[in-house]
């Protein structure tokens, strides 16, 4: 990965990769698709209703059995003569990764080429590492084939290449099938002592492309929220020259909608680029694909940036109601381009019907295909045309009728796609449209299954009892989850709405639990806490999740933006969460709760302990020590900006923009042990030989008043609300590259962690800061063990094989319920208080 530049006497740029480090520079193809579906056949059905939070192994799709039957160890003429893209330079990833989201199968491959320099005849020995396929020509003549082709499973090889003396031309072939999100990428890892020289054959010097390496790893925006601005762009040096840059600003929902398109040019001096065009784009955390440079010296970046119309909550009605008719207002103007936008817009009684027919038409063309998560829109879909189909038309509820009677609703039904049906809330959202289809045509044939619609609604039935059970004794597996949450609402919304009573009760007492936890987890309008699988960008969004609406209409505080996967469901519903969960979610001043509940078949212990302007949230006890997935094991959010929100994680991958599951900042590539009492947190992680052999937290820069380092403490504020964090191994900021000012590193493979909040005035805040200074932390390596002693309190200690103590009591968690159990309340407790550390 460190591939430094080094002087030849080429004008090719070169770099010279050590034992250890990756060949990452390359010259990249455009990528090459086409469709790949296979043969249509029923698929084994391996869902128990046992959801877990991680990888689920669901065997082969017909698709990939047909893949290895046509692609492996067929015939590939090297192609030498295809137009550069771009440029792969080295930069923070040690692969070369192409990981994307497809949603039907396809089969994807690129071209890659370089060069690679010896003095002598050399046998050169890699590692390679794919998930895919790789084959290598070298001056023409194949000389590695690795076709595992396995599913988001890395496979690894070591390889041998004959070099010649002088520079030996190397072609590189990459392909997949893609099968909804695909990890593709290939890695490969010199293993000689001898350095390996890699040259690049383009028109630039070696300053020229190691000017475009920096580029393009150290951008990032300028803020961690972009308030009525336009986005600006930051480098941590200048091009050297004039650089010609394309911005595109792309929504992360299905339809990837490019919201804004710019040409820009950074000058030779400049370090910061400002994109007018991004003035009024839609409220939402998108992604930002940049194209800099041109011809061959052309290289790409995506990242990410958030766009906000207001910091502060607006004023909401009193009502329920009233909130509900607002947000359905809303949903109909500025909603995505999703079908819950035209549910809204018909229940509102708008007459645009070019939109109204643009929405519909794409629509049935994702459930026609069968795109992965078209689940997700039939379910809004059927409730449309259900409830609203006279002012549809009959042209259009024929087109309905045509795709429901059309689709692919389970495993056992014959398909040739890539539709997720394992998880829990695709599960739930596959029964749902089952149900709700069969209810709509119950004498039709289905045909798919054969079926008529009353079949299809029996089986449905029997279906969502299973999912029931399981939910309702174990809790959800992806819990708090602010991305999976509103697709759980799908599901639910429409059965309280449409099942019968039985289904509708049961689904009914879901979203209460739901919403009661998202009332704990939820400060200052903004749903947080620590989650079962998160994404970065909804970690990031702050009120931009799709999430967060639903905190906003249940509970009067918050923002509404064009998330309208459900939205429109729950304002069209009769459905109300209890109401004395308000108060949960808005703590009066002086009120502080602890709240503990666990959730999911892995027996996710969640504790959560909020103030009125300051939150703290874990799971504990969980995997400890195992290789993590997308949980979010720790979280803290201050009530003083919706963007004010730190957390602890051990980093999954090495690209800090990356995508994988974990990522750099959601999930941990090495779950730690944690424990948590009333406001404060310990954390012991050990990440073992996981190449990342550090720890980092992440800072909301611009929501946080002050930051102060101190010793290893770092201490922060946003409003009234305070928090601290510490490590053991000693805590340093970042200050270049791509999370500049916003990532605090700790290395080592073995560190103690501790979070902490408080909240309050001035006066409240120094003495929350002389406590913390107080504090007396104590990490015993050899015995993994960290001890915590707050002024005047007893001191916590937590060893990494889950002993925890607060003085030399043992405290265990003894809350196995799927439902919060409130286990401290000030309001309640007042001689309890005491029993807070720094709040």
């Amino acid at each position: 990965m460190g591939n430094s530049p080094i002087e030849t006497v080429s004008l090719d740029p070169t770099y010279d990769v050590a034992k250890g480090e990756t060949i990452t520079a390359w010259i990249v193809s455009d990528l090459i698709s086409s469709g790949f579906p296979g043969i249509a056949t029923p698929a084994e059905d391996r869902v128990n209703y046992r959801f877990i939070n991680g990888f689920v192994d669901v065997g082969d799709l017909p698709c990939r059995k047909a893949f290895w039957a046509e692609m492996v160890g067929r015939a590939i003429e090297p192609e030498c003569d295809w137009p550069a893209a771009r440029l792969n330079l080295p930069g923070s990833n040690r692969r070369v990764e192409f990981t994307g989201f497809w949603y039907v199968p396809t089969h994807i491959r690129r071209w890659l080429k370089g060069t690679f320099r010896s003095e002598a005849p050399r046998r050169l020995h890699l590692r390679l590492r794919t998930c895919g396929g790789v084959r290598i020509w070298v001056n023409g003549v194949e000389q590695v084939r690795f076709e595992p082709f396995r599913r988001n499973v890395e496979s690894t090889s070591d390889v041998t290449l004959e070099l010649q003396p002088g520079d030996n031309e190397i072609l590189l072939h990459t392909e997949d099938l893609a099968e909804r999100d695909t990890i593709w990428f290939f890695e490969l890892e010199l293993l000689d002592e001898a350095p390996l020289t890699v040259a690049l054959p383009v028109p630039l010097d070696s300053d020229e492309v190691g000017r475009l390496a920096s580029l393009v790893r150290d951008v990032r925006p300028s803020r961690d929220v972009f308030v009525g601005s336009a986005l600006e762009l930051v480098f941590d040096a200048s091009p050297g020259r004039d650089l010609p840059l394309v911005v595109e600003v792309y929504s992360h929902g299905h339809d990837r909608a490019v919201l804004a398109r710019a040409a820009a040019t950074l000058g030779a001096a400049e370090t910061r680029l400002a994109v007018p065009e991004t003035l009024g784009i839609p409220d939402g955390y998108h992604g930002v694909r940049l194209t800099i440079g041109s011809g061959a010296g052309t290289v790409t970046r995506v990242i990410d940036a958030a766009f906000l119309g207001r910091l502060s909550p607006g004023m909401t009605a009193a009502s329920i109601a009233a909130r509900k008719r607002a947000a359905l207002d809303f949903s109909a103007r500025c909603g995505a381009e999703r079908i819950g936008r035209v549910l809204a817009m018909v229940a509102a009684g708008s007459d645009d019907r070019a939109t109204i027919d643009r929405i519909i038409s794409a629509t049935l063309m994702s459930i026609d295909r069968r795109e992965d998560c078209s689940d997700f829109v039939l379910v809004p879909l059927l409730w449309l045309v259900r409830a609203y189909g006279e002012r549809l038309g009959p042209e259009t509820v024929g087109k309905i009728r045509a795709a429901v009677l059309g689709y692919r609703y389970w495993v056992d039904e014959p398909g040739n796609d890539v539709m997720w049906f394992w998880s829990e809330n695709h599960v739930l959202c596959f029964h749902a449209s089952q149900l709700l289809a069969g209810d709509f045509l119950p004498d039709a044939v289905f045909e798919t299954s054969g079926r008529t619609g009353r079949e299809q609604a029996a089986l449905a039935k029997a279906r969502l009892r299973r999912w029931f059970d399981s939910v309702e004794a174990h809790g959800l597996a992806e819990w708090n989850s602010a991305a999976y949450y509103p697709i759980d609402f799908i599901g639910l919304l429409a059965l309280e709405h449409w099942a019968e009573p039985e289904l509708a009760g049961r689904a009914r007492h879901q979203l209460n639990l739901i919403f009661e936890m998202i009332a704990l987890h939820t400060l200052a309008g903004v749903p947080a806490g620590s989650q079962g699988r998160a994404y970065d960008k909804e970690l990031r969004a702050g009120p931009l999740t799709e999430l967060a609406p639903f905190a906003e209409v249940a509970y009067g505080e918050g923002w509404l933006n064009g998330g309208v996967a459900s939205l429109p469901m729950f304002c069209c519903s009769n459905y109300i969460p209890p109401a004395h969960l308000a108060r949960l979610a808005r703590l009066e001043a002086g009120r502080a709760i602890e709240a503990r509940y666990a959730q999911g078949l892995d027996a996710g212990k969640l504790v959560l302990f909020k103030n009125e302007a300051a939150q703290l949230s874990t799971v504990v006890d969980h995997k400890t020590g195992q290789k993590g997935h997308q949980q979010h094991v720790m979280d803290i959010r201050l009530a003083g900006h919706p963007m004010a929100r730190l957390w602890v994680n051990h980093p999954g991958e090495d690209d800090p923009w990356g995508t994988q599951r974990p990522s750099y900042w959601a999930g941990s590539g090495i779950l730690p042990r944690v424990a948590q009492h009333r406001d404060l947190a310990l954390m012991i992680f050990d990440t073992q030989d996981h190449r990342n052999g550090w720890t980092h937290a992440y800072l909301g820069r611009d929501g946080l008043d002050g930051i102060l380092i101190e010793g290893n403490w770092l201490i922060v504020r946003s409003g009234a609300g305070f928090a601290a964090l510490h490590a053991t191994n000693g805590i340093a900021m970042v200050t270049k590259g791509a999370t500049a000012g916003r990532e605090l590193r700790s290395e080592g493979r073995l560190c103690g962690w501790i979070g902490t909040v408080g909240c309050g005035s001035d006066n409240d805040f120094a003495r929350f800061r002389e406590r913390i200074r107080s504090t007396v932390v104590v990490f015993d390596r050899d015995r993994r063990a960290l001890s915590v002693t707050p002024p005047d309190r007893p001191a916590l200690r937590l060893a990494y094989d889950g002993t925890f103590s607060i003085g030399e009591e043992p405290l265990a968690f003894d809350h196995k319920q799927p439902r919060p159990e409130v286990t401290f309340d000030s309001a309640r407790f007042a001689d309890r208080v005491d029993r807070l550390f720094y709040s």
